[in-house]
Formats: structure tokens, C-alpha cells, sequence
């Protein structure tokens, strides 16, 4: 069951629909949010660096501009979206405001909460709304936590597809979204498997995948299906059949090395992120 569930703070139209996604997975489990704002000092100090002494002077005005901006906004952040949480009726501890590295203060957040909830196109620099910072990216490589990551659009998840090669990064992410179970185990739930191809490809495909449903099935989950793809590029064969297939969720692992043919971190994983027709379940 998930418990305490964090949620990551931007200025994009994705935030509101993550925190109502968070808000119905607290109510489900009895579970409580954290809101967090961050201030990304290591970016801004990065991106204001003088070369001389009358340019380091006009940097470091630039610079305290830029972090008492971004502390406002993330303030402003804070309290519209705690103030919701209350409307709501919905449990909220530590909620605060990060400063230094983004990635590095949410990566810190994670190790304490179950799940991260996060809009797909959230840059988490306020300096800069519109800047690709790749964040998520960076985070799933070495967070504790799973996160989901959602769209402007509220899901409704009742049609879930899992990704799964029976390595040790695709198994703990079964294992995890067994045990946070965040939208229940009412689903019905397509484990993929990607193969090279040939019978004795099929027969091992059919094995690893029925191992698969075997520990959804002692977690709950009555309505379980497999199947088996041909190989081919991992990001475009996952999307395509997320789609045709009408999955409301995709769950996969961040990187792999085989079975879901070598999904390097960086590659795939942003492919992933960047492209995919439903919401995500991440984990590594």
C-alpha cells in the first residue's frame, strides 16, 4: 500500500493534475502528502557566473534577484497547493521548501515517502519555466522511491501494462508497484515482454511471464494477461502497444541491459519520458 506520498512542485499545467492523482491514492490507503517547492541554488549560481570584477558585481546582483524570485515563487507554490490539500480534507506533513540541487534535495525527499508524483513536462527551475533540465530523467537513476508520472489529464486507471524482461531492475519494479498497489488491484494487467524471436525465445518468453503473474496473482490481482513482442527499438515498441492496447498506465523499470533490449538510463528511459501516450510507474 502506498503511504506517504510525494509531491514535486512546479509552475506547468501538470502539477494540479499530479496533485489530485496524489490526493485519490492518500484517500485509498489512509495516506498522507508532502509538498515540495525547490529552489535550485546550484543552477542559479551556474547560470550567473561574472568573468571580471565589474561582471562578477552585476552577476551577483543578478544572482540574489534570481534566488529571491524563485524563493517567492516556490513560497507562492507552498501555500496554493497545501491550501487545496486542506480544502481537501487530505493528511499533509513536512511540506517545505528545497534549496541547492533539485535533483539532489529530491532524490534526499524520496528515501522517506513510498511514491514521487510528478507532471511529465515539470522543469522544476522557476528562473527559467520553459528550460529542459531532464530532471526526472535524473532523479528515477538514484531514487528509492517509485514515481508516477502523469499528464494534464487526470487518470483513470483500470488497464495497466507492465514491462517485464526478468532482470533484477524489471522484477523490483513488479515488486514495487505489487507492494504500493497505488490505484488497487481492480485492474486488469498485461505483463509485455519483448523477445528476440524463434521458438525457444517464445517458450522462455511464455515462462518468464507466467513467474511474472504468479506474484501479481498472490498480491491480488485476479485479471492477468501476458504477451510476447518481437524485438525491436524498446521506447517505440512500448508506446505503440501501450496505445493500440489501450493501457492507462505503463510500468517499467528506468534501465535494463537485455529483454527489453538494452535499456541504457539516458536513452530509453527519457524516450520514455518524453514520449509515452500514458502515465508512467518508474523505479529502478
Amino acid at each position: 500500500m502506498t503511504k506517504r506520498i510525494l509531491v514535486v512542485l512546479d509552475t506547468d499545467d501538470d502539477t494540479p493534475v499530479a496533485l489530485d492523482t496524489a490526493v485519490e491514492i492518500a484517500r485509498r490507503y489512509d495516506g498522507e502528502i508532502t509538498c515540495v517547492a525547490l529552489v535550485d541554488t546550484d543552477a542559479i549560481q551556474a547560470e550567473t557566473v561574472g568573468g571580471g570584477i565589474g561582471s562578477m558585481y552585476y552577476a551577483d546582483k543578478l544572482r540574489a534577484q534570481l534566488q529571491d524570485e524563485t524563493r517567492t515563487k516556490a513560497q507562492e507554490l507552498l501555500q496554493r497547493f497545501t491550501a487545496k490539500l486542506d480544502a481537501a480534507g487530505v493528511p499533509h506533513t513536512d511540506d517545505h521548501v528545497a534549496e541547492g540541487s533539485r535533483v539532489k534535495s529530491l532524490v534526499e525527499d524520496m528515501r522517506t515517502h513510498d511514491l514521487l508524483v510528478a507532471g511529465r513536462e515539470s522543469r522544476f527551475y522557476y528562473a527559467e519555466p520553459e528550460k529542459r533540465t531532464h530532471t526526472l530523467a535524473k532523479v528515477l537513476e538514484k531514487a528509492a522511491a517509485a514515481t508516477l508520472v502523469i499528464g494534464t489529464t487526470p487518470p483513470t486507471v483500470n488497464r495497466v501494462m507492465i514491462a517485464y524482461d526478468g532482470e533484477t531492475v524489471a522484477a523490483r519494479t513488479l515488486q514495487k508497484f505489487a507492494h504500493l498497489s497505488p490505484f488497487g488491484t481492480d485492474l486488469a494487467v498485461e505483463l509485455v515482454h519483448i523477445q528476440e524471436g524463434g521458438d525457444d525465445a517464445r517458450r522462455a518468453s511464455e515462462h518468464l511471464l507466467d513467474g511474472a503473474a504468479a506474484f501479481l496473482r498472490a498480491y491480488g490481482y485476479t485479471d492477468l494477461t501476458t504477451t510476447s513482442l518481437e524485438d525491436g527499438s524498446p521506447s517505440e515498441r512500448l508506446n505503440a502497444y501501450a496505445q493500440s492496447s489501450g493501457a492507462d498506465l505503463l510500468v517499467a523499470g528506468a534501465y535494463s541491459t537485455k529483454g527489453i533490449r538494452k535499456w541504457l538510463f539516458g536513452t530509453t528511459a527519457v524516450k520514455l519520458l518524453n514520449e509515452s501516450p500514458v502515465p508512467l510507474f518508474l523505479y529502478q
